[in-house]
């Protein structure tokens, strides 16, 4: 089985997705906080990016994965049957 970067990567936006965006829904009624960003609750914007980011990149590797399931158990059900590798 080989190392899919996906994963690892899907986990780690993931996780700080859901920080961020955790964080900007507990401060989203301080007004002070948001006027440089003209009242625009930049932590809850990007939080989400970063969730849907990581939650395409985690579908991606499960995908991967079970297109690799398959690929191991149709090699597996020609190794049990040879007359399918000769043709015979």
């Amino acid at each position: 089985m080989s190392f899919d970067l996906r994963l690892p990567i899907g986990l780690l936006f993931s996780f700080y997705g859901v920080l961020l965006a955790g964080y900007g829904l507990i401060t989203k009624d301080s007004k002070e906080m948001y006027e440089r960003s003209l009242n625009i609750n930049m932590n809850l914007v990007w939080g989400l990016v970063m969730l849907a980011f990581g939650a395409a990149m985690l579908w991606l590797a499960m995908g991967s994965r079970r297109v690799q399931k398959q690929k191991n158990a149709a090699a597996a059900a020609a190794a049990a049957n040879p007359k399918t590798l000769t043709g015979v």
